[in-house]
């Protein structure tokens, strides 16, 4: 051996191969401090390509979703009054409307008592109907020259039919910003007529491989030569995480075009390199690297097994890593310190695994015959995870866009009992138990609050179930906060006196319910709101459009109405905004809903009551950090506010 050769040897075996060995947790500290954690910007791509991308904005419905009532099924649109006591064995019969109703046809007929007009699925419900009775059910017989039909089922109010505005309301917070866009959410876009969407930039990332010893797939393997796994795993991976990467290829042990290769990365938002070497001087991967600034090299040697040689860098406040060679050390040490990085600079939060073995909080009924597949909402509860049922009909676009995943109820089972244990399907394997579950009674201030925790990295899971159906699940534990607004008949207080003493009662804001009508109708102009329902009670030709038993303003419409049903009464519509729609519609003539939801669709209102929508809390999670983080945002000014703005004081 030379003496060249024996100093290259001692060279090459003094190198110093860490500068310092830290901890996990120091190293990331140093990593972050340097580094703005903040999408990169927005940008607006069409909807077609906008697949796994990350929603920047909120989006809110312009529309009404369904946009008209319309008929589930094939068959007939009747009034349900008509149908009642209906068997094979005693039919009912009435008139047949000249008039067939496919998809796309407005009605010009209405149904009168005693008649009913042809439907198609999808078709639109014509004034003065409020059900549909399947065509299997029925026939069409000749008396006298026309025809009638056979009616041989009963059917009630609002069955097989889709409500206007049931599915997504106008001005529905229908997506929130940070969510990952699927094939589920880009349904609901489309649903809404959206054919662009506002999207968090995508980190552009170089990744590049070291080593004379590694080649790339798909040539020959020379002996002691190893296929580069590395480059397509971390391409593949940042991929998945909303980035786009930027292969930069093999480098071989040659410093200086390793350094040109890594200035070429450094136009990007990152570098990260795998592999390095010993040749001469020591790592070249480390050499290079360690001539940035700005600060440059923060780390360099973590204690962790695997991935102890791992190199942190920053400079002018791009991440600059280094990873090991080895394909295992490489990927967990990306997980561990670049992926939450990478997914911050997208706009994504850090991901957690999920469960998928719980248990189903309520009785579930299916029909007999037939596997059904139910999509159901992952909630924590006191017990554990559970699998709260999801549904707004088979019409629905909001559903899958809600839903964790399915559960499977074979054809011979016609009941799956309550705190049964169920297997979930998820629909993907990085949905996740939301931080904050909200079980009970939708209003829009609350999707105000639930966006902006969403924005601070809160998620939420929320099921608009009323208010009784929200109170119900705090007590049993399974939600972390319900909306509210029961008025007690006793004490005339909205919402304390019904709690239990295992709930506890977060003060909200209030609003004003009001008696909504069509502006110019002459039947309310001028009058109060008890003067306006003794005036449609008594007309017999104005409808109203009722609200669903369980919700707050059911109460007070029965309040309201002391024991009398006018007409209209059977249609219960599931939220404020399908209220304003049916009236707005001219398809009822009356309701009752919130002012600020009146107001989006140009109705006229007279007070009826202010309201307080407040928040029930499970004592046993009123210390959970989501829970706080929504108690401390409802008492930011700025949050009062914004609320204020919408008509809500508190």
């Amino acid at each position: 051996m030379t003496s060249s050769d024996q100093s290259n040897l001692a060279s090459a075996a003094r190198q110093k191969q860490f500068l310092e060995v830290i901890s996990r947790d120091e190293a990331t500290d140093r990593f972050r401090k340097h580094l703005e954690l903040v999408p990169l910007g927005i940008e607006t791509v069409p909807l077609d390509g906008s697949l796994g991308r990350v929603l920047a904005d909120d989006v809110v419905s312009g529309i009404d979703v369904s946009g008209f009532d319309r008929s589930n099924v094939d068959g007939f649109a009747v009034q349900s009054a008509d149908t009642h006591g209906a068997t094979e064995e005693v039919v009912r019969t009435v008139k047949l409307n000249q008039e067939i109703l496919s998809p796309g046809v407005e009605p010009t007929v209405a149904v009168s008592p005693g008649s009913a007009t042809l439907i198609a699925t999808g078709g639109m419900v014509p004034r003065g109907a409020n059900a549909v009775v399947m065509v299997e059910q029925t026939d069409v017989v000749e008396e006298a020259g026309e025809n009638r039909l056979e009616i041989s089922r009963s059917v009630s109010a609002g069955e097989n039919v889709t409500f206007a505005g049931t599915d997504i309301a106008n001005g529905e917070t229908v997506l929130r910003a940070g969510q990952l866009l699927s094939s589920r959410e880009i349904g609901v876009l489309a649903a809404i007529g959206r054919d662009t969407v506002g999207v968090f930039r995508r980190p552009k990332v170089a990744v590049i491989s070291t080593g004379d010893e590694i080649v790339a797939p798909g040539g020959p393997r020379p002996a002691g030569m190893v296929y580069d796994s590395n480059l397509a795993i971390l391409s593949a991976t940042l991929s998945e995480l909303g980035a786009e990467p930027i292969p930069l290829g093999i480098v071989r042990d040659d410093v200086e075009q390793l350094r040109r290769i890594v200035q070429d990365g450094l136009k990007y938002d990152a570098v990260v390199l795998s592999g390095g070497t010993s040749k001469g001087a020591g790592d070249l991967s480390y050499q290079v690297v360690s001539e940035l600034s700005d600060p440059g090299i923060v780390a360099h040697g973590v204690a962790l097994k695997p991935g102890k040689p791992i190199c942190l860098a920053v400079t002018g406040g791009k991440p600059v890593v280094i990873l090991p060679g080895f394909p295992t050390s490489a990927i967990f040490t990306f997980h561990e310190f670049v992926a939450p990085v990478i997914r911050a600079l997208a706009g994504q939060h850090e991901l957690r695994r999920d469960v998928v073995q719980t248990t189903l909080p309520l009785k579930v009924n299916s029909d007999r015959g037939r596997t059904e597949y139910m999509l159901v909402g992952l909630v924590q509860t006191d017990a554990g995870l559970a699998a709260y049922p999801l549904g707004k009909g088979s019409g629905s676009v909001t559903t899958f866009s809600h839903a964790d995943g399915f559960i499977t109820i074979g054809p011979q089972t016609e009941i799956v009992e309550a705190g049964s244990v169920v297997d979930v399907h998820l629909l993907s394997s990085t949905l996740e138990p939301a931080d904050l579950v909200v079980i009970g009674s939708h209003c829009v201030g609350l999707d105000l609050l639930v966006s902006e925790l969403s924005r601070r990295g809160v998620s939420a899971k929320v099921l608009n179930v009323g208010s009784m159906g929200g109170l119900a699940a705090a007590e049993r534990g399974e939600c972390d906060v319900a909306g509210m607004h029961l008025l007690d008949e006793k004490t005339g207080e909205y919402n304390r006196p019904l709690l239990t003493p295992d709930v506890e009662l977060i003060s909200g804001y209030r609003r004003m319910q009001s008696f909504v009508y069509r502006p110019g109708d002459s039947r309310f102009e001028g009058g109060t709101a008890e003067q306006a329902v003794s005036a449609a009670v008594a007309d017999d030709e104005c409808v109203m459009v009722n609200r669903n038993a369980g919700s707050g303003t059911r109460i007070l419409i029965d309040r309201l109405l002391g024991g009398t049903k006018p007409a209209g009464y059977a249609v219960q519509a599931k939220s404020h905004n399908a209220v304003a729609a049916a009236i707005a519609q001219n398809r009822a003539d009356w309701g009752v809903a919130i002012d600020s939801v009146a107001d989006k669709y140009g109705l006229a209102c007279l007070p009826i009551q202010e309201e307080h929508y407040d928040f029930a809390v499970p004592k046993s999670r009123a210390n959970r950090p989501a829970v706080a983080a929504f108690r401390e945002l409802l008492n930011e000014p700025g949050i009062q506010k914004r609320l204020s703005e919408l008509g809500f004081e508190r």
